[in-house]
């Protein structure tokens, strides 16, 4: 064994192709200059995790993401994120945070969205709350694509996407993040929110 790895434990890439083989999903790698990635298919839908890194101007800063484009049937979009001493300013401040009927949930996480009656069915799903929950930071949201040095999506493609900053090498942890992207887009479907239909998007 290494030293390298008897300190810092297995490497990214030995747990993201360990995640792959037990979800029979497809490890990507990227090379020297790409990152390495993992592909799976939900349906229709392919989700893809990966790692971004940005500069703030003194340091580097690595997130991990998981992404799914897919076609938004109706414009619906939103966002979840935990609580914290900084939300809870903006709150005060008058943020928009939308209560969906379930006490202890609401209490934990900030949501935001286009349509409020349309949260509430989404996260009316009990399955999708308990996985949610089950992240100890997480910032999940629809939005329209990558940013302006990402891939820019046909119109009526929207994206399913996940960060947290760091490296996420727990192979449960990111099992339960498919897992939860999966109920979600089966969940869009069943409020009118999404088509299983296969975008065409290929991710960088």
């Amino acid at each position: 064994m290494s030293i390298l790895k008897k300190w810092f434990g297995p490497s990214k890439d030995e747990i993201w192709k360990q995640l792959a083989g037990e979800m029979s999903a497809d490890f990507v790698d990227g090379g020297l200059w790409k990152g390495s990635k993992v592909q799976a298919s939900v349906h229709e839908w392919t989700v893809t995790l990966d790692t971004y890194t940005v500069s703030t101007g003194k340091a580097y800063i690595t997130y991990t993401r998981i992404r799914a484009p897919y076609v938004n049937k109706d414009g619906f979009r939103f966002k979840i994120y935990r609580k914290g001493f900084f939300s809870d300013l903006g709150k005060r401040l008058g943020m928009q945070d939308v209560e969906v009927g379930f006490l202890e949930f609401d209490d934990q996480f900030i949501i935001q969205g286009n349509d409020e009656s349309k949260l509430q069915l989404l996260f009316k799903n009990l399955k999708i709350r308990e996985l949610i929950e089950a992240q100890s930071d997480i910032s999940l949201e629809v939005k329209d694509d990558d940013g302006w040095l990402g891939a820019k999506f046909p119109e009526g493609v929207d994206q399913l996407s996940f960060q947290v900053v760091g490296i996420i090498k727990d192979v449960e942890r990111l099992k339960l993040l498919y897992t939860l992207f999966a109920e979600i887009l089966n969940q869009l479907c069943r409020i009118g929110s999404a088509y299983e239909d296969d975008p065409h998007i290929a991710l960088k």
